[in-house]
């Protein structure tokens, strides 16, 4: 690759993909798109190939002469940014849709525009919603219980359309509980070991919905970007979909055990009680194999972070 756009590039998964991009190609050319709104300037490396446009891809005017420009002929866009999780989206589902839906369709216009050869969004596998088919393949009906999961099923399926009317080649990567170093550990978008930690480094209780039983599949954020870095070498198009998941899961009260710390349980929430994913296909198409450990890894984490 020799020139790429990255939304989100702030972000806790779009900053891990421009850094490792940065490695593995010396002389890539990064376009970052990102608003700041919540990913830190701090996580944008400051060299001079890695170009920031601070906007909204909600308000981002895809026939702009300047950004067309600046985009032209790119290899590919890896579509990140997002409101991501499920409660916030169904508390405000307007602003969510302007981001993930709206957002996600301005960048396919912009690589109409731009001539952008492949275009890789990350889905997620809250489209899925509460399926009884464990593990998930991606041919499994899609059932979304929430406003997040309903967008990114629609950003799929633009993604088919403009690779049906427009020909440009779509990817689809359906991510399960990514987890990772820079993930946010406050705010409206932290993830359930973001909120522990938060909550034990105010020495407060771990909050709990439901009796803890429910189980994820949490896959690591650099296997994330592996998986979108292959997509981008497939040959794969017309919005073909990858499940993106460790292919085990956990409890979440295994989770908080690891913390070794007093928990609160509260009523539950509308979620799906667990998820899992069939990954055959991104290893046999793709080539793709996972490598967390997320108990390990949180063992790790916990003692890099949380020291006296």
């Amino acid at each position: 690759m020799e020139k790429i756009i990255v939304t989100g590039g702030a972000g806790f998964i779009g900053s891990t993909f421009i850094e490792e991009c940065i490695n593995r190609y010396k002389n890539i050319q990064i376009v970052c798109i990102d608003n700041l709104s919540t990913g830190k300037l701090s996580n944008i490396p400051t060299k001079p190939n890695v170009t920031l446009i601070e906007k909204d891809i909600s308000n981002i005017n895809c026939k702009s002469k300047d950004l067309i420009s600046i985009c032209k002929n790119a290899d590919a866009i890896f579509h990140f940014a997002a409101k991501a999780r499920v409660q916030p989206s169904i508390q405000d589902p307007v602003s969510f849709n302007d981001v993930n839906v709206k957002g996600t369709l301005n960048l396919l216009e912009l690589s109409r525009f731009a001539d952008i050869k492949k275009f890789i969004f990350s889905s997620s596998s809250s489209i899925y919603g509460n399926t009884n088919l464990f593990p998930t393949p991606e041919i499994a009906e899609n059932h979304p219980l929430s406003p997040y999961g309903l967008q990114k099923l629609i950003g799929e399926q633009y993604c088919r359309l403009y690779s049906n009317i427009h020909g440009i080649d779509t990817v689809c990567l359906r991510y399960f509980n990514v987890y990772g170093d820079r993930m946010p550990i406050s705010g409206a978008y932290c993830l359930v070991m973001g909120i522990f930690t938060n909550l034990k480094k105010q020495n407060l209780p771990l909050t709990i919905y439901g009796d803890g039983s429910q189980r994820r599949d949490f896959t690591f954020v650099k296997d994330v970007v592996e998986a979108n870095m292959l997509a981008a070498n497939s040959y794969c198009s017309n919005g073909e979909v990858f499940n993106i998941g460790n292919g085990n899961n956990v409890s979440i009260k295994e989770i908080a055990d690891i913390y070794d710390h007093p928990i609160e349980y509260k009523s539950a929430r509308l979620e799906p009680f667990q998820n899992l994913a069939d990954n055959s296909k991104a290893k046999s198409i793709l080539g793709w194999k996972p490598t967390g450990n997320v108990k390990e890894w949180l063992k790790e984490y916990l003692y890099n972070n949380l020291k006296k």
